[in-house]
Parts: C-alpha cells; sequence; structure tokens
C-alpha cells in the first residue's frame, strides 16, 4: 500500500454563481445603486448558504474599501477564513460558501461601453490591484466604475497578480462586448486572453457557438444579480476538487480534469433582452435600423431596443449549436420565483421541508414536492425541470413569461 499520497476525489457537485452585486455596505453606503439596499456581503453569503444552497459565489463589487473593511471583520472572528488556494469561506451552523473577490469595470471598447469582471485570489492581490484601479476610476466606492485604460492593459494588470477577466454579460444591448462594441471579440484582444466569457441572460451555448471565433472559450453562466432573491438565478456545477479561487482557474482553463460540467441559465427566451422590442407599446419589432415603432409610431433613440436574437443574426459565423467537444451541456433552469402558483407561503414550506432551493431544484422527487405544496404546484415545478414548457418571449427589459398551457 503506497504511503505519503494523498488522493482528493471531485466534489459530487458545486453550484457557482460568479456575478452577484453589492447595493450597501455594513455602514449603508450604496455600491451598486441599481442594487437593493438589502444586498450587503453579509446578506449574501449568509442567502447563499442558507437559502440557495451555493457551494461557491463571486461578489463583484469587493473593491469599494467599506467592503473590504466588512470582510476584514468576519476574518477577524473567525467567521470567514482566506483559503491557501484564494479566496474565503464563510461558514455557518447550516453549511458553508466560498467566496471569490471581484470587480466588474467598464471600458471603452470600439464603439460603444462594455463591461469586465476582474477576479482576484487574496487581499495582497486585491490590495496591489486596487493601488491602480483607483487611480484609473473617478469613485472607488461605486459599482462598475467607468475605467479609463483598455482592455490589454487590464488584463495584464489583472494577471501580474495572479488575476482573469472575464467580458460580462457578452451579448446584452446595453454595456456588453457584443452587444454595443465590436462584432468580434478577436478585434479587441486573442480571444484566449480572457479567462471565460459570461453569456448572459438572454443567451445560452447554441446561440454563442454560433461564433466560430469562440469555440475554445469556456462559457459561464451568471445571476448578475441586484437583490437577494436573484441570486442563483443563472450558475454552473464545476467539476473541481475544492471550492477555492485555484481550482476554479483550473475548472475554467479545463485543465487537469477540471471544467465546468454543466451551465445552469433561464432559457434565451425568458431573458429580458431576447427580443426586439418598443419600450413604449412593448410590442416585438422585425426591423432593428428605424428609431421609429411600426406599431405606436413613436420615435427617439431609446424607442426600440435591439434583441440579441437579432443581434445573432447580425454577427454570427457558422450555423448555431456547432459546439466543439468540449462544450458542457446548458441545462434551462427556471427559477423557482418563475413557477406560476409558487408564491411566498409555498416557498416557505418547501425550504422548511428540504432546505435550499438547490435541493428543491436537483433532488426532491415529485412525490415529496406534492406532499409539501400540493400536485399542480409540483407538477409545474416537474416540468420546468424536464424542459416541458413555452414561453412568452421577454425583451426591451421585461422578462419573458412561463406557459404551462
Amino acid at each position: 500500500m503506497e504511503t505519503g499520497c494523498i488522493v482528493m476525489n471531485f466534489m459530487e457537485e458545486c453550484f457557482a454563481d460568479l456575478h452577484i452585486h453589492i447595493g450597501r455596505t455594513m455602514h449603508n453606503r450604496p455600491v451598486k445603486i441599481t442594487a437593493s439596499r438589502t444586498l450587503t456581503l453579509t446578506n449574501i453569503v449568509e442567502e447563499a448558504v442558507t437559502r440557495k444552497g451555493m457551494h461557491m459565489i463571486g461578489i463583484i463589487d469587493c473593491h469599494s474599501p467599506e467592503v473590504q473593511e466588512e470582510i476584514d471583520c468576519h476574518l477577524e472572528t473567525g467567521r470567514m477564513q482566506e483559503l491557501p488556494g484564494g479566496g474565503y469561506r464563510y461558514a455557518t451552523s447550516e453549511g458553508e460558501v466560498t467566496l471569490i473577490a471581484g470587480i466588474e469595470v467598464e471600458l471603452a471598447v470600439g464603439r460603444g461601453l462594455a463591461h469586465f469582471l476582474v477576479y482576484l485570489p487574496d487581499r495582497t492581490a486585491f490590495a496591489t490591484f486596487r493601488e491602480w484601479y483607483q487611480t484609473k476610476v473617478k469613485n472607488i466606492h461605486l459599482s462598475t466604475q467607468r475605467m479609463y485604460t483598455d482592455p490589454e492593459t487590464l488584463v495584464m494588470k489583472a494577471e501580474a497578480v495572479g488575476g482573469i477577466v472575464i467580458p460580462a454579460h457578452a451579448f446584452t444591448p446595453h454595456k456588453s462586448i457584443y452587444g454595443a462594441c465590436v462584432e468580434s471579440l478577436a478585434s479587441v484582444l486573442p480571444v484566449h486572453r480572457f479567462a471565460a466569457l459570461e453569456l448572459g441572460l438572454s443567451s445560452d451555448s447554441d446561440l454563442a457557438d454560433g461564433l466560430a471565433e469562440l469555440a475554445e472559450m469556456t462559457f459561464v453562466t451568471n445571476s448578475d444579480a441586484h437583490s437577494t432573491a436573484k441570486i442563483a438565478r443563472e450558475y454552473q456545477n464545476l467539476q473541481i476538487k475544492r471550492p477555492d479561487f485555484t481550482e476554479l482557474l483550473l475548472a475554467l482553463a479545463r485543465k487537469e480534469d477540471r471544467r465546468v460540467r454543466e451551465n445552469y441559465g433561464l432559457h434565451p427566451q425568458l431573458g429580458k433582452y431576447y427580443r426586439t422590442r418598443c419600450t413604449n407599446c412593448e410590442e416585438l419589432v422585425a426591423q432593428t435600423d428605424s428609431p421609429r415603432c411600426p406599431h405606436c409610431g413613436k420615435e427617439g433613440k431609446k424607442t426600440i431596443t435591439r434583441g440579441v436574437y437579432e443581434r445573432f443574426q447580425e454577427i454570427s459565423t457558422q450555423l448555431p449549436a456547432s459546439h466543439p467537444a468540449h462544450r458542457p451541456p446548458y441545462r434551462y433552469h427556471i427559477p423557482l420565483e418563475f413557477i406560476p402558483g409558487l408564491g411566498p407561503g409555498r416557498m416557505r414550506k418547501l425550504l422548511a421541508a428540504f432546505g435550499t432551493e438547490m435541493n428543491i431544484l436537483h433532488h426532491v422527487s415529485v412525490d415529496q414536492l406534492t406532499e409539501a405544496v400540493g400536485a399542480t404546484v409540483a407538477q409545474a415545478i416537474d416540468r420546468s425541470r424536464r424542459g416541458e414548457i413555452s414561453f412568452i418571449e421577454g425583451g426591451a427589459g421585461m422578462y419573458g413569461k412561463i406557459s404551462l398551457e
């Protein structure tokens, strides 16, 4: 029998949502202006453990000095620990979650503005990166600041301290690399310089693999949560051995058998930017080259919001779903809040009976669901898990709707 060799098996599952905003600091200072006031770092990690059942979360407003102060407070009390492999473990009596610290920034690229996510391994890396970051923004306290630099410099500065950069919600019509700036990511930087590409709430692997240049990229699916309820609206299941920053990087790079096992996301038709729509009358619009709505006649720069679907028609270079061999399954995930008939009362019953949303969505049987909340809601949850649903398409900032008829 061999000695001195420790064999560590892969985690059975590791659900990770890597894009969550902070609305307020522990001192009630705003960070993400459009996010909920109750979305503090502590509330996020508590929600992730006790209600969502997540194993890893990315909080991408950790550059704020008061957010850093909140992390330091948890480290001092022992509630949080800095992990040797990077990241922070937050533990409660009900479980634990790994926090990956990051920053969302806004850069001028091509003809528009795009958001990028920067993830860093530890406090030392964050301190070094932030010294440079604060010279490139106007307000270090607020989220998603306009950074006066370029993508290549951003990637170089992140890599210098062991960090990575990912284009955020890459296809949405507002503040995204493909949706607002360029037709080709390679025209900005070689695609391998980015650790992954975040698909966003109105696209999926089928659509994104219509761009041949993305064949070697890993896709991530994250919530971009602006409230605790939206955490884990989209997420991925990682094949890793332990939840820390080092293992995350291996999974994104698909090295040493680490990888993204599955992407879980809204069906694109549920996304609020899927189809081109008039913001005034809310009708779908077939054309995208005119600022005038053919239905209500209203005209203006912001009247017609171009949809992700129509954008893909413009920029795709090959047939949709031209998947490379490494591409994992994309599971159409319906958050419980979307399920017809599942109100707050029944939701409380489900959580009381089964613990977390991840457990309800992935492990609880139909019979168990029926016993807890009745056959109608149980069947609706089961049908959504099996994809036996149709949708009323979303667009222009309005989410789509589920139809179980």
